[in-house]
């Protein structure tokens, strides 16, 4: 038996893929894309790991994971932006949707 690639994604993720693409519920290149995302992810996930193993690099994986997986931004601050991009001939609405967003939780 010949030994895998420690960035072989796992049997169980290969069949779901090969589903999508057999299935015809997913294109090709989504297909592609997703896989190098998990690939990519897999590799700053050992990175991650490999950086808190040494001494004085404990703290680096946090910001090195965030810096290269940002989130998306969130319902709320989507909401924000176009409040910003859009003019509101009612400037007192406006004000009434702003505040009603600003109000709701930041998600975690």
């Amino acid at each position: 038996m010949t030994q895998q690639h420690p960035v072989t994604p796992p049997s169980e993720l290969l069949q779901l893929w090969g589903e999508q693409l057999y299935g015809c519920n997913k294109g090709f290149h989504e297909l592609l894309i997703e896989a190098a995302r998990w690939g990519a992810d897999t590799e700053l996930e050992a990175c991650c790991e490999w950086l808190g193993k040494r001494r004085g690099w404990e703290d680096v994986s946090v910001p090195l994971r965030a810096e290269r997986r940002p989130k998306p931004p969130s319902s709320k601050e989507q909401a924000l932006q176009a409040l910003d991009s859009c003019s509101c001939d009612d400037a007192d609405s406006w004000k009434l949707i702003r505040h009603a967003l600003e109000q709701l939780p930041d998600p975690s």
